[in-house]
């Protein structure tokens, strides 16, 4: 066993995860090195006040980076209220029993993210997580029947969806908020172009947003666990891509 990232530990050898010690009693979770960044990034972007931070993770299903965003807040006392949101009722489910057997609580909603009408409170949050659904094309290394499973057109379709998420939830983002968009794949298409795109959207008035730094493309890398590494290193990991952007805020 040995430490990855900024709070993980990697073991030598496979299990199902019900069989891990402890797995059960809520004393950890799964989730990959890459996926790990997700909250730190985001929860480090967001500026502190006396009031709890409203954070929404979009696209939340099955909610590892929900009960993640918890959990880092929890350990540094910084009081959050989460709204874990998705379009799946079924992976709702999954996000709730995460949530239980981690013994952690957030606000579970069904809805299609980019309807913003249909589910937001008119309140805005300090911070978004969008987690945008994507071709997967960086999990490849677990899953090598992706490939095989996606059509010539997908990569648009999902750019698409993309865009359209981007753009209905960046209003929502508090002056002075942050919102971090990450995938889980390595087509630009899906990251450095989709924010590029969604930056010269602002062409003439770009001081309403800012790029803040973030990892950007991480490509799929495998690590044997018997290799030693450098503290806080990821390790092997998924393909992920990162883009953290800050919302101006009023005088």
């Amino acid at each position: 066993m040995q430490r990855v990232a900024q709070s993980g530990l990697e073991i030598s050898r496979s299990l199902p995860v019900s069989q891990l010690p402890g797995y059960k009693q809520g004393w950890f979770s799964v989730q990959d090195a890459a996926a790990q960044l997700a909250a730190p990034l985001l929860m480090d972007a967001l500026l502190r006040t006396d009031k709890p931070l409203r954070i929404l993770d979009a696209c939340a299903a099955p909610g590892g980076k929900t009960t993640h965003l918890l959990e880092w807040a929890g350990t540094r006392g910084i009081a959050v209220e989460v709204t874990a949101l998705d379009v799946d009722a079924q992976r709702c489910e999954r996000i709730n029993e995460n949530l239980q057997r981690l013994g952690l609580q957030a606000k579970i909603v069904v809805a299609d993210a980019a309807k913003v009408s249909e589910w937001h409170d008119n309140q805005p949050f300090d911070g978004i997580l969008l987690d945008a659904p994507c071709t997967a094309s960086g999990i490849v290394r677990r899953h090598p029947d992706i490939p095989w499973l996606r059509r010539d057109t997908d990569i648009a379709n999902l750019a698409a969806q993309q865009k359209r998420l981007l753009h209905a939830l960046w209003p929502l983002v508090k002056p002075g908020g942050a919102l971090l968009y990450c995938t889980c794949s390595i087509f630009k298409a899906e990251g450095s172009a989709q924010i590029e795109a969604f930056l010269n959207s602002f062409a003439g008035n770009n001081t309403l947003v800012q790029s803040l730094p973030a990892p950007g493309h991480l490509l799929p890398l495998n690590c044997p666990s018997n290799q030693s590494m450098p503290e806080n290193s990821l390790g092997g990991h998924d393909g992920f891509f990162y883009a953290l952007l800050r919302k101006a805020a009023t005088d």
